[in-house]
Parts: C-alpha cells; structure tokens; sequence
C-alpha cells in the first residue's frame, strides 16, 4: 500500500498540492464552525460581520436613507428610487498572492514563496471551514482570478492556483498594485482580504489604497520574511545571482546599513503604517509555522 503524502515530504523549494492540502486540519482546528441557520436567542449567527447585498429598488419614502438613492433608476422614471440591500449570507473570502521575485528565495525551512502558499492554503481552509465561498488573484493582465467557491471544492481551486503560482516564478507578473486593483473589484462590503507580500512589494502602493480597502473589508497582510534577511550573520556571504557569483561582507558597518535599507527598513514601515489605515498586519518567516499568522503578534506588528 502506497504511504499517503505529509506536508513533511516537501521540499521547501517547491509547494505541493499534499502538504497545503495537510494543512487543514491545523487551519479549521483553531475555530468552531460558524452555523449557517439563523436560531434565537444568543447562538451565533452567520450574519455577523457581514456587509449587504443588494436585493431591489423602490420608490423613495420619506425617511429612506439618502445615501441608497439608485441614481441610475431615478434618472431613468425621473422619480426617486432607493436601493433595498439583504444580509449577505456567504461572505467571500479573497486570497491575493504577490508573485514578486523576492519570494522565490530561502534559507530555513522552506522558500518565502512556499509559505506563502501555505499561508495561503491556511486561509481557505479557514474560510470555507466558516462558510465562507473563497477565491484567489494574482497581478497578471491574462490570468483571470479564482471564481469564489465554498466548500472543499472552493478551496482546491485555490490550492491548486497557488501550487502553480508558486512553483516558479510566473512568466507575466504584473505586479502588487495590479493584484489589489482586480481585488478592489472583486471584493463586496463584508468581504475577508487576505495579502500575502514581500515588504518590498508594498513600497509602490498609495497608502491611501489601504484606508480604501479597509473601508469595506476585513483586510490582513501577511509579510513573508526569511531570517537571513531579517537577523543577518556578521560575515562575508557568497551568493549567486544571474549566474554571477558575489560576496557580500556583512560584518562591514556600510555594507549591514545597505541590507537594512534592502529588507528590514520596508518591513518596519510596513509594521509602523498599514495598522493606522485600518490594515493587521502578520510577519510570517519561512521558518515558523505556517498557521502562525493566525496569532496575534506583539504590538507594532498587528493592529
């Protein structure tokens, strides 16, 4: 009889649908399942948290508030409508997984790009565990995202698309800034976000972009690091690049402050600022467990 996969038969290198698939136990592990009737009394409710969809329009009453006037309608019968919502019953759950070259890297345990896919795997499980449908994006101008699904189904569709999004680095990465414009139109008030990045790849993006996104979401970022880059060794480091060999002498002052300025001053600012604009924020090194993201972190690194 063939020896069923564990997460512990991977590589580190490159994610396999068999450890992100493992990886549910430890994500629906560390919550109740959300029930999905409404009961009396104080039982918990599916609606929640939840945003509004829209359901219909009618015409305006006094008292209906002004901000749900359906202008298109109005403008149409030249009478005033206004727009009915309905509680939304599914909430989605959005995975944008940063696909920038920094990731596809590692020196403990396992590549950044993997945790990311494991982190990513993490949160759908998690979701559909809720009750959530959930759905998947990546900066591409070709790829179209990860239609929302619930269920186990959902949720294989996403760890399949991070298994081929993070086994090599795409051929056509359009970016951060890319991926978070196909989410702003993705997403429906009530919605879950979850962004997995390299620090760097934040640095482009408008902060005014998060104060938006965390309006009408529940928006976490977590931060892919490695501890090289991070807590570096006090020493002279080869490393290949391009088929180039460099050496780098990390015990020199001028050389440590030019790593700071690389890795660890976009990660601290990330840490200093996205909370302010309504963002939590996680640091998950590719050595710590992938589910550790799910834990509040010290102050300064969660809001």
């Amino acid at each position: 009889m063939e020896r069923p996969a564990r997460e512990t038969d991977a590589d580190g290198v490159v994610p396999t649908l068999a450890e992100l698939v493992a990886l549910r136990a430890a994500a629906q592990g560390r919550r109740p399942r959300r029930v999905r009737h409404v009961s009396a009394g104080q039982s918990p409710s599916p609606l929640r948290g939840r945003g509004m969809e829209y359901a219909e329009s009618r015409e305006y009453t006094a008292g209906d508030d002004a901000r749900h006037i359906d202008w298109r309608l109005t403008a149409r019968t030249g009478r005033a409508h206004t727009k009915l919502f309905q509680a939304e019953r599914e909430r989605l759950s959005l995975v944008v997984a940063d696909t920038a070259p920094a990731l596809y890297f590692g020196t403990r345990t396992r590549f950044k790009s993997v945790q990311a896919a494991r982190a990513g795997a993490v949160a759908a499980w998690r979701a559909v565990g809720e009750g959530d449908r959930v759905a998947a994006l990546r900066g591409s101008l070709r790829e179209p995202p990860v239609p929302p699904a619930g269920g186990a189904r959902g949720a294989l569709r996403v760890l399949d698309a991070l298994v081929r999004w993070y086994a090599r680095l795409p051929d056509e990465d359009a970016g951060l800034t890319v991926a978070l414009d196909h989410a702003a139109r993705v997403l429906r008030p009530g919605a879950r976000l979850l962004v997995l990045a390299d620090a760097g790849s934040l640095q482009d993006i408008p902060r005014s972009r998060w104060t938006g996104l965390a309006l009408h979401a529940d928006v976490t970022v977590v931060l892919l690091t490695d501890p090289l880059e991070t807590t570096p060794p006090h020493d002279r480091l080869a490393f290949e690049t391009r088929g180039r060999r460099i050496e780098l002498d990390l015990a020199a002052v001028a050389q440590r402050q030019r790593w700071h300025a690389r890795f660890v001053a976009p990660l601290e600012a990330m840490l200093a600022e996205l909370p302010g604009r309504g963002v939590r924020v996680r640091t998950l090194a590719s050595d710590m467990a992938s589910d550790a993201w799910l834990q509040p972190q010290p102050t300064g690194a969660d809001s």
